[in-house]
This record gives C-alpha cells, sequence and structure tokens, in this order.
C-alpha cells in the first residue's frame, strides 16, 4: 500500500512537533457497556497469561507470554509493533495465508504463532473485546495514512550475512540481565505469566511467528531494546541484526501452517523456510545478505505475466 504524507492525514491524532501518532487516552473512556469490553480488550492485550496462559483463569490456550510482550504497551508504543494500523487497514490481503483476513482471523495467527497456543472461538467475549480494543486504538487513523512510529519497516540491509556468534556476545552483554543466560525470561510474582518474555525455549514464540522473519526481529530489537533505561545504550544496526540472528538460532517450537505462501513467488527475502522461487539457500534466507536474493526476487516479477 502507498501511504500519503503525514501532513495529509486528517482526522488522526498527531504530534505536530514529530509527526508520529499520538494513541487514545484509555481513561478517557466512559462507563458504557461498549467501553467496558475496550478496558476488557485491553486488559487482555497486557496480561493475556492470567486469562488465557497456561494457568488461565478463562482457558488455558497459550505459552504463558503475554502479547503486549511484543505489541509494547498493550500496543501503543511508537515502534514497538503498535496496533495503530489495523483499524484503517483490516480486513485486508496478505500474501502469508493467501486471502483477505479478518481482524478476528489475525488475532488468532497470533495465538497459534507468536503465543504458541489454539485460536479463540471468533464469538467468544475474549474474541470480541480484543477485536473493539484494536479498533479504538486506531480510531483516528484515517485509511491510506501512515504516521510516524507505526507499522513495521526494515533496518538498512547488511552487506553481508547477519552472525549468530557475534549476537551472542551482544546478548550476553546486554540481554542476559532481562531475558536470561538461557533465553527463559523471568515469571511474573504469580508465576501466571513474564515479566521479561522468554526468547527461545519451548514457551518462547514458534517458528512460523512473524518474529521468526529476521527483518522483523532486527527492527524490533532496534527501536525497543535493551528496554528503555536512563543508562541502556542503544544498540547499533549491526548489533540489532546480530543480535536477532543468534536469538532466532535458538531452539524454539516447531510448527507450521501448510496454508502459508501458497504463491512462493511472494515469499519475503527473509522467510526461513522453502521452497523459493529463487535459488538461494534457506541459510542465505534466514541471514541474508539479501540484496542479491532482492534481484533476482525483482527479475523474476518482471518475467511474470
Amino acid at each position: 500500500m502507498l501511504y500519503k504524507p503525514v501532513a495529509n492525514i486528517g482526522h488522526s491524532k498527531i504530534n505536530t512537533a514529530t509527526g508520529s501518532w499520538l494513541p487514545p487516552d484509555i481513561n478517557e473512556l466512559n462507563t458504557s457497556d461498549s467501553a467496558s469490553l475496550i478496558r476488557y480488550g485491553r486488559e487482555l492485550i497486557a496480561n493475556t497469561a492470567v486469562y488465557i496462559g497456561p494457568k488461565g483463569n478463562v482457558a488455558a490456550a497459550s505459552n504463558g507470554m503475554n502479547c503486549q510482550n511484543c505489541h509494547l504497551n498493550a500496543g501503543t508504543k511508537l515502534y514497538g509493533s503498535n496496533f495503530a494500523l489495523v483499524a484503517s487497514t483490516y480486513p485486508k490481503y496478505r500474501h502469508r495465508s493467501g486471502k483477505i483476513e479478518s481482524i478476528e482471523f489475525r488475532i488468532n495467527e497470533c495465538m497459534e504463532r507468536s503465543l504458541n497456543g489454539k485460536p479463540l472461538d471468533s464469538l467468544s467475549r475474549e474474541m470480541k473485546a480484543m477485536v473493539a480494543y484494536l479498533k479504538w486504538v486506531g480510531k483516528n487513523i484515517k485509511k491510506g495514512t501512515r504516521p510516524a512510529g507505526t507499522g513495521m519497516d526494515e533496518l538498512p540491509w547488511l552487506n553481508r550475512a547477519a552472525n549468530p556468534a557475534s549476537g551472542r556476545i551482544i546478548y550476553l552483554n546486554k540481554c542476559k540481565v532481562c531475558h536470561g543466560a538461557n533465553g527463559g525470561g523471568v515469571l511474573s510474582t504469580d508465576s501466571a505469566g513474564y515479566t521479561y518474555p522468554p526468547l527461545w525455549g519451548e514457551n518462547s514464540y514458534n517458528v512460523s511467528a512473524g518474529l521468526y522473519r529476521i527483518t522483523r526481529l532486527a527492527y524490533f530489537v532496534k527501536h525497543n531494546m535493551p528496554y528503555k533505561t536512563a543508562d541502556a545504550a542503544p544498540l547499533t544496526d549491526e548489533e540489532a541484526w546480530d543480535v536477532a540472528a543468534f536469538i532466532n538460532s535458538m531452539k524454539r517450537p516447531q510448527k507450521f501452517f501448510k496454508y502459508d505462501w501458497p504463491n512462493i513467488n511472494t515469499k519475503p527475502v527473509d522467510y526461513p523456510f522453502g521452497p523459493y522461487a529463487d535459488s538461494f539457500s534457506e541459510i542465505q534466507h534466514k541471514l541474508g545478505p539479501f540484496y542479491e536474493i532482492k534481484k533476482a526476487t525483482e527479475k523474476l516479477e518482471k518475467k511474470s505475466p
């Protein structure tokens, strides 16, 4: 999709100094039933494990992570995989599934991939609440626009493959303090979920999750990690690529979906599983370098009818 410049956003709420999105304030909601549903949706995003984690008080349907472990601040943080564009873009066609997806379908994709769990009933109160919250979060975004800080772009590609060995050193120096030397994260005091999520292992996202693509993980790490404290030095682009390579080189749940990428010509350059329309290896698709893959992809596109 081509997005209009920030200046043409119309009725969206924008920080005029930075051109970035301003999420709505949950405290401004009234006491109506619809507002209560939105609040419950936010609670489900922020504390998913309490409700639908392994010890969930509604259902045991996920791995113990919370949605906001990936969608920071309940999906309202700039550059934090926020939900700003959901309301204005869904339903939409996605190449991964090869069909037009509803918000409900997309939520269940996260349930089964990032949370390595089970899909929710589309008519359940929990699903309705999450949908209501996502629509509310993006209610001020005009269709076809994209304020700064929304969506997920890519870091500039490296001219080399990302290096898991270098990434391990970075992880031990800058990430271990929160996520643990074994990548297992830190459980919350009630053990219902995680204060700091597991980055690999049986309780982390599986190999079909979006963050298993290195471009997505490197972008997220660069903009959000180490966790923003006064003394946390930001990572360089190269460090973000390498630590992402290390994290995704570690063992995690293996779960695949037969319907993924029905047209292999549309697979992203960093999709780590074949078959591919090009002749490059899975390891290069996983770690790069990506420039030559992109060139080959563009040639294939030109030959397509």
